[in-house]
């Protein structure tokens, strides 16, 4: 969809670390900055913090709640539109 309010990507193959950072890439390339971006999937405790320090709003494991990150993403786009 075109100006989109959030992108979500869910990376169970475990390569996150290498996918974030050329989504990330690509998305700056294109100018794009002010989307809300959230991964979900099999990600290490350990990794959490260095895929928000590259820019990723919220990450999500296995079994977290739908409504945590349904709420989530709504507060983020909110405040986005502020």
């Amino acid at each position: 969809q075109e100006d989109a309010d959030a992108i979500g990507v869910s990376i169970l193959s475990g390569a996150h670390m290498t996918l974030v950072p050329k989504i990330l890439e690509l998305l700056e390339a294109e100018g794009i900055d002010d989307v809300l971006i959230t991964v979900g999937g099999t990600i290490p405790n350990k990794d959490i913090e260095a895929l928000k320090e590259m820019g990723v709003s919220g990450v999500f494991t296995p079994g977290a709640p739908t409504d945590e990150i349904v709420e989530f993403i709504r507060g983020g786009v909110k405040r986005r539109d502020l």
